[in-house]
């Protein structure tokens, strides 16, 4: 019983939100689940180069001659921090939220695409020998 208060059995799930992260070319993609979320309940926040995703799922009322049986969704409020690099543009981030899934487009700054560098030819001297 103690494991479960704190977590610890195999059996429970963390409450952060479960995050994958893509590269895809010039933009960096995160998409985090949040099933049953209303969108209007979700927060994004940027300080320091530190991502803040914070949600909500509220705890259904109770209704009267409802018992419930088993209740294994999560509720309450969801966040997840994502340390974003200085190679990302923090100030042009997309978000989208679709099918319970919030969708974040962030670009890669400037400075830190990939870029190709000419060599250029030096012309040879000629020594003049006397």
């Amino acid at each position: 019983m103690a494991q479960q208060l704190w977590g610890l059995s195999s059996g429970t799930r963390s409450l952060a939100m479960p995050m994958d992260a893509y590269r895809n070319g010039d933009a960096f993609l995160i998409q985090f689940d949040l099933p049953g979320i209303d969108p209007e309940s979700i927060d994004l926040t940027i300080e320091d180069n530190v991502l803040t995703v914070k949600a909500e799922r509220p705890v259904p009322p109770k209704e009267n001659g409802i018992e419930r049986l088993v209740s294994e969704r999560q509720y309450g409020t969801f966040t997840r921090q994502v340390f974003l690099g200085d190679n990302l543009d923090s100030e042009h981030i997309e978000a989208e939220y679709e099918a319970g899934v919030l969708n974040l487009s962030i670009p890669v700054t400037p400075h830190a695409k990939p870029r190709r560098i000419l060599v250029g030819k030096t012309p040879r001297k000629k020594q003049i020998t006397s």
